[in-house]
């Protein structure tokens, strides 16, 4: 299996050779938890999140995403933001491929299913905001979440 490494204003960063749009989904429970999975591919913590497939809406990957990764079927509620920050570059060691960040940011509920690990996470919990901050994830993971606990009015568009 192949690793993920996150790079971000970094010189000695390889060049981008993709752009592909992709959602990551902040699911919180009626406790106000948050739905997290550690990674497989870098052992760090996320919200689910993945490629949108050809074919498919933002909303429609936003949810099959979070089902595979999750096993925890949810319902959308809003959009957090849209991030596409050039300085953020991620490497998927598998095919060498070196993708600029371009993430749209959804906020959704669960409405069923039951937490299951799968081939792209190690672990999966709801966690406390509180607990969340502790957790080893990458500076652009930290700054959704960050801005998701700001509760801010506007959508983010980096």
């Amino acid at each position: 299996m192949g690793r993920r490494i996150d790079y971000y204003d970094d010189p000695d960063a390889p060049s981008a050779n993709s752009l592909v749009p992709s959602v990551n989904v902040i699911v919180t429970n009626e406790h106000g938890d948050i739905l997290m999975i550690q990674r497989t591919d870098n052992d760090h913590w996320a919200v689910p999140g993945g490629a949108i497939d050809l074919g498919e809406s933002v909303s429609e990957a936003a949810i099959r995403e979070t089902l595979e990764e999750t096993g925890i079927r949810c319902e959308i509620t809003g959009l957090l933001g849209i991030y596409s920050d050039p300085k953020h570059l991620i490497h998927y060691t598998s095919n060498d491929e070196v993708r600029q960040e371009f993430s749209i940011v959804l906020t959704a509920r669960p409405v069923g299913g039951r937490l299951t690990t799968s081939d792209e996470s190690r672990r999966v919990c709801w966690m406390a905001p509180a607990d969340v901050e502790t957790l080893s994830m990458d500076r652009s993971m930290r700054l959704r979440i960050g801005h998701y606990l700001e509760g801010r009015d506007a959508p983010v568009i980096t």
